[in-house]
């Protein structure tokens, strides 16, 4: 099969790999599936590594978002079945640790690294039984439109309705959305979901920007800073946000989103951390909730993601702006390092 390494810094390229099988001595676990991959992307959070910001192990398989179809199960998998159509979640939640107990999939015990990438023509998914989501009928049952919608139920989406969720967003709630990369567009629809009434999303980049008013943002903030907790404030009548959404990860968008909290807020952080230290005393002064982490991807997909997407209440796939063959795995990368494109589709079988 071909599939997308990483080559170094900037640097990626297709090869040719043994397909993964269910037959030992490939694989030994009776919990694992093969998929056959259909459409997959680049995440935003690749570009640290590819960047050459953080570490990754040169020659590895690349990608963590994708649907497609069974190709095989182990013998345990009974809720997926071969020619199912899935959605492949960048989670390996199992169904039955605490963490997946508790609606925290993202957080499973017993999650194993995934031996593949998903920028790939097959891939072997552990904890196939409960992790993989099953979509009605085949892709061929459905738009070009909907089948990017359902791709962004395999990380993104489900990584900005998480920002909301963790951020506590309810009915009438003023919102302030930090990234207006995919994760942070997905935030302004996961919040909009929930209820809030206005959504204040802090963009500097046209495209986004209108995107981001189409899936429901009021306001827009292209200010950085200083200045963009003056105009947000400003636009708050200096009370601040009720909850914000932290959807990039760099030290001055948590510090922001602390500046721009009000009093009692909760912030949703989804971005992933990017400085290991953080002084928390601005939190306590106003009574600022923390919390957030990894997505609770199978969790959000079955519970209400899902089903959003089929009855057309929600469009995240808008947030592919540029598509790609497996083949143009490098231009795939460029296109959203150069901010050509929010988000890279990458097209692998039809």
């Amino acid at each position: 099969m071909k599939t997308a390494i990483f080559m170094g810094p900037g640097q990626m390229t297709i090869t040719e790999a043994p397909k993964p099988t269910i037959e030992k001595p490939t694989i030994e676990k009776p919990t694992d599936a093969v998929v056959r991959i259909i459409r997959a992307c680049v995440c935003g959070s690749d570009l640290w590594w590819y960047r050459g910001i953080s570490k990754r192990e040169v020659g590895g398989f690349t990608g963590h978002e994708a649907i497609g179809i069974v190709d095989a199960v182990g013998t345990d998998v009974q809720n997926v079945s071969v020619g199912d159509f899935v959605i492949v979640p960048f989670t390996h939640g199992c169904g039955h640790c605490a963490a997946c107990l508790n609606g925290f999939d993202g957080d499973c015990t017993n999650c194993e690294n995934n031996p593949g990438g998903y920028q790939a023509e097959y891939l072997r998914y552990h904890n196939a039984n409960w992790g993989l989501v099953k979509v009605p009928g085949q892709p061929s049952d459905y738009s070009d439109e909907m089948l990017n919608n359902l791709l962004t139920l395999s990380d993104v989406m489900a990584t900005g309705y998480h920002a909301a969720v963790s951020a506590e967003v309810k009915p009438g709630d003023t919102v302030v959305v930090m990234g207006d990369g995919a994760v942070g567009l997905c935030g302004v629809i996961g919040a909009k979901l929930l209820g809030a009434k206005r959504i204040i999303a802090m963009s500097r980049h046209a495209d986004r920007q209108k995107l981001a008013l189409e899936f429901g943002a009021t306001d827009i903030v292209a200010e950085r800073g200083d200045e963009g907790v003056a105009k947000v404030m400003a636009l708050t009548d200096n009370a601040g946000a009720n909850a914000v959404l932290e959807c990039v990860g760099t030290e001055q968008s948590v510090a922001t989103a602390v500046a721009v909290a009000g009093a009692g807020a909760v912030i949703g952080r989804v971005g992933i951390p990017q400085k290991a230290e953080m002084n928390t005393n601005a939190l306590f002064r106003k009574n600022i909730g923390l919390r957030g982490g990894i997505a609770a991807v199978t969790t959000h997909d079955r519970a209400r993601l899902l089903d959003a997407v089929l009855k057309g209440a929600i469009n995240p796939g808008k947030v592919f702006t540029q598509r790609f063959t497996l083949d143009d795995i490098q231009a795939a990368y460029e296109a959203m390092d150069q901010r050509k494109a929010i988000k890279s589709l990458l097209i692998i079988a039809e």
